[in-house]
């Protein structure tokens, strides 16, 4: 976990650059492709593509689009609402992945997880400061969004159970690369030289992380690894201040120790929260 929030901040800073001068799907879809050229040399070490094979096709097709849609959803929720509404509606996806862990993984449910949920949530909330008001439009597709990363992260942690983690991500790869080549080739637009240098480390970044992802879940319980997710924020707001000189104030401080104080207490090993009786 802690190689994806590296490489998550660095795709955060590539994407931001990258965006400014091409669309989201021809920015997804090049990494995609730079993906396959990075991830070969695991493929090979690892038998070549006859070893990528799958006895779970349908299972793959249905995570891997819905992770697509939820990226999709995320980007279009950013041009109708504020960054902040965006963000504390994204990290709700922990709550709905520890949900399906729990009833379709059978993972355990601790009073140390729920309090690692709840006060990285409260963290969050805490850094963005959402605006008060009726749910519109951008809030229900971002919310939408936040639900589907859940989906997509609990049938990843599935998938590891009978899968190599470099399998997850090569069909990661070839489904999201068939799911957006038509969109991506109708707004296509020659990039500049420092754009390419920018999708490359999107490309990079984007696959490794998700390989750092998958090897995670495959030694942790997904309602351990995914309240860690939440340091991306306070992570980001950091690069954000260095970087792009962006204001790092009280309300961020506070809110990143909150997050800290919640994955703490997620390392402590527990009993899970007895049924209720008669269950």
């Amino acid at each position: 976990m802690g190689g994806w929030l590296a490489l998550m901040l660095m795709v955060t800073v590539a994407g931001r650059e990258a965006l400014r001068e091409l669309n989201v799907f021809q920015v997804m879809e090049l990494r995609t492709l730079f993906g396959f050229v990075l991830l070969y040399p695991l493929i090979r070490r690892n038998g070549g593509f006859a070893a990528m094979k799958t006895s779970r096709p349908v299972q793959f097709i249905g995570r891997n689009l819905i992770h697509y849609g939820a990226q999709l959803g995320w980007f279009f929720a950013l041009t109708l609402i504020p960054l902040g509404q965006v963000v504390s509606i994204e990290f709700t996806m922990p709550i709905w992945t520890a949900i399906l862990a729990a009833s379709f993984l059978g993972e355990r449910i601790t009073l140390w997880k729920v309090t690692a949920i709840v006060l990285g949530l409260v963290g969050v909330f805490v850094i963005v400061r959402p605006e008060a008001g009726e749910i519109n439009q951008g809030q229900l597709i971002a919310l939408v969004a936040a639900i589907g990363f859940g989906i997509s992260v609990a049938m990843m942690k599935s998938l590891t159970r009978t899968e190599k983690t470099v399998t997850i991500i090569f069909w990661m790869l070839v489904i999201q690369s068939i799911a957006g080549l038509l969109p991506s080739l109708y707004v296509w637009k020659w990039p500049s030289a420092v754009t390419w240098g920018w999708v490359v480390v999107i490309a990079f970044c984007g696959t490794f992380s998700h390989y750092c992802m998958a090897r995670a879940m495959l030694y942790a319980d997904a309602t351990v690894v995914l309240p860690m997710d939440f340091l991306r924020v306070p992570l980001t707001a950091t690069v954000g201040w260095l970087i792009y000189s962006e204001r790092l104030d009280l309300f961020t401080v506070l809110g990143a120790a909150l997050i800290l104080t919640g994955n703490l207490l997620n390392l402590k090993p527990t009993t899970p929260i007895p049924a209720p009786v008669g269950t």
